[in-house]
C-alpha cells in the first residue's frame, strides 16, 4: 500500500498507537505530509504533528513504526 493510499484512510479523531500499541494521540487532521493531533489528548494541552512517513499501517487505528518515545523526540508541538 502506498503512503498517500495510507494517507487517504487516515480520518479525523482515528486513535494513534504506537509500534508497541500504546496510544499516542488522536488524529485531529491529516495537514500534508503530516498528521495533527488533537490537544485534548496531548500531555502539554498543544498540537502534536508526526510525520506520516511513520505510519506503518491503517485499520481502525492508525498504527505507527515508532515506538511512543520516539514518537514523542519527533514530534514537532504546534
Amino acid at each position: 500500500m502506498s503512503a498517500n493510499t495510507m494517507t487517504d484512510q487516515i480520518k479525523e479523531h482515528m486513535e494513534v498507537v504506537c509500534s508497541k500499541g500504546g496510544k499516542v494521540g488522536t488524529v485531529d487532521h491529516v495537514l500534508g505530509d503530516h498528521i495533527k493531533l488533537t490537544k485534548n489528548d496531548s500531555p502539554d494541552g498543544h498540537h502534536h504533528l508526526i510525520p506520516t512517513s511513520i505510519v506503518a499501517t491503517v485499520d481502525s487505528k492508525v498504527h505507527l513504526s515508532k515506538t511512543g518515545d520516539e514518537v514523542k523526540a519527533m514530534w514537532q508541538t504546534v
